[in-house]
């Protein structure tokens, strides 16, 4: 039917409800006409019938019928789509027929929301590269964190896509800058994460008693004094800000992280940008063949000053992570 649109479950998205998915991604339609579509059909999950609360899973595809799609923002439908399509086909770091890799910019959220105007979701239709199939989003990035996002340029794709990040089979490596001296210098952290009490805006918190579970590597490159850090981060689960809220549980902020770690999170230095330090350094994810895709993201523009203004090295380092 003409106007339908399936849109593929992000990773990230694992565990939420479909009706909170709507108000995410299709914030137009009201709560009594998404049961109507539900009841008659129009929506469906996977080519099933589902309720509103329905549990999503990754990979999963979300029938959109024609009248909720027009209430859509569509991909692809607007000047400004397309300019952003055009710039973030400039940023492309790996392109094959199953995987499309973006570079993406810090500021850019992946998708839309509440006072969100520009959003990567909105460019996909622009980034086929000669596919047949807009491309997928399969996981997320923080709209302030820059580098690695994969999009599966099928539903196949899609699929094994999604089900490396569920199953933490894909080996993500984060660079930040801390403020303060990290010690030990190398160690896990597992302290579980919970939204914060309604009211606030999207924040996380160390919840020990009812959070959920939150893994996440770390080992110090370079520690500048008692100043700063260089930290090359693996996270082995996937919670909401959960490299943010670690960091900053440990006594050092990511480098302009306001959010996590106020003022501690600011340091006085002219070169240096108030801004978010904290970067999807690479990806490592297993094919369904037997071999691994490998991705790097170049330091944007302000981390690669802070680079140069404390003498970090831009080489990778090779931690010696723990076993997953």
């Amino acid at each position: 039917m003409t106007g339908v649109r399936m849109q593929t479950v992000a990773a990230g998205e694992e565990g939420m409800r479909l009706d909170r998915w709507f108000r995410l991604h299709v914030p137009a339609i009201g709560r009594g006409r998404l049961e109507k579509l539900l009841r008659t059909g129009q929506i469906r999950v996977d080519g099933g019938r589902v309720r509103s609360g329905h549990r999503l899973a990754p990979g999963q595809t979300v029938r959109i019928p024609p009248v909720a799609a027009a209430a859509a923002p569509v991909p692809g439908n607007g000047r400004g789509d397309a300019g952003l399509a055009e710039e973030l086909a400039g940023r492309i770091c790996h392109i094959d027929r199953e995987v499309l890799a973006i570079d993406k910019p810090p500021g850019l959220a992946v998708q839309g929301g509440t006072g969100i105007g520009r959003h990567l979701d909105a460019a996909l239709d622009g980034l086929r590269m000669g596919a047949d199939e807009r491309p997928r989003l399969v996981h997320r990035l923080d709209r302030d964190t820059s580098g690695v996002l994969l999009l599966a340029r099928s539903a196949t794709a899609a699929r094994w896509l999604a089900r490396a990040f569920r199953d933490r089979t894909a080996l993500k490596v984060y660079w930040c800058v801390v403020v303060g001296e990290l010690r030990p210098v190398r160690a896990t952290v597992a302290l579980p994460i919970a939204k914060m009490a309604a009211g606030t805006r999207e924040k996380m918190q160390v919840d020990r008693d009812g959070g959920r579970r939150a893994v996440t590597d770390y080992e110090v490159v370079e520690q500048l004094g008692h100043r700063v850090a260089w930290v090359a981060v693996r996270p082995r689960t996937g919670r909401t800000h959960q490299i943010r809220v670690h960091m900053a549980a440990l006594g050092t902020p990511v480098l302009g992280d306001g959010k996590y770690g106020g003022r501690d999170a600011f340091i006085d230095a002219d070169g240096l940008a108030r801004r978010l330090h904290l970067h999807a350094r690479s990806i490592s994810i297993p094919r369904p063949g037997g071999s691994r895709l490998e991705v790097r993201a170049s330091l944007p523009d302000h981390m690669a000053a802070t680079w140069r203004l404390f003498g970090f090295s831009a080489d990778d380092p090779a931690p010696d992570w723990p076993e997953a």
